[in-house]
């Protein structure tokens, strides 16, 4: 998906009932818009991320990592390093911290829209990531292995989120799961 194609699904989310993503959604057509590396890690003070809610294969758990760098759990994700289809940089980056292989996208819209704020860290200055964020579905007994990135790895039923302290886009993201696992289940 070329950066036309991504503007045009961000534009054609139906988030009527989503009032804080509708402003996500509005800031990220602005990026868009307005830079041309928008996908680069190096676009400051904001670019483009990808990232993977991954669950159980019968909806039941969804794997967190323990972020090395920011200290805190999170869905797998990572940054576009140039390249402008966001769910393939969702699904790469879901495997190389996983170690799942064959994760399987639930669907090709993005499930959730997400702005939040990086720390400096190294040589980089604070900034925002504008993250886009899809479910993908691990097949029965996938194996996890951790990645450098992460203190930890490991699967969650809902009610043992609810003990960790998650930032409010996650905890968000995480209510629109249980709902559609309510409605399917």
């Amino acid at each position: 998906m070329k950066r036309a194609e991504f503007r045009q699904v961000l534009s054609s989310l139906d988030l009527s009932d989503r009032c804080d993503e509708q402003a996500c959604r509005r800031k990220m057509l602005e990026l868009l818009d307005s830079c041309p590396n928008c996908f680069s890690r190096d676009a400051y003070p904001a670019h483009f991320t990808g990232s993977a809610f991954v669950v159980s294969s019968d909806g039941a758990r969804a794997l967190l990592h323990h972020h090395r760098k920011l200290n805190r759990w999170l869905q797998l994700g990572g940054h576009c390093d140039g390249e402008e289809d966001v769910l393939s940089v969702a699904q790469r980056e879901a495997c190389e911290e996983s170690g799942i292989s064959g994760l399987v996208v639930a669907s090709a819209r993005p499930f959730d829209l997400d702005i939040h704020e990086i720390p400096a860290f190294g040589g980089e200055p604070p900034h925002r990531h504008y993250d886009v964020r899809y479910v993908l579905i691990a097949s029965e007994g996938a194996e996890i292995r951790m990645s450098r990135e992460s203190n930890k790895l490991r699967w969650f039923t809902p009610e043992e989120m609810k003990e960790c302290s998650l930032d409010a886009g996650l905890r968000r993201l995480i209510q629109k799961w249980q709902a559609l696992r309510n409605r399917l289940f």
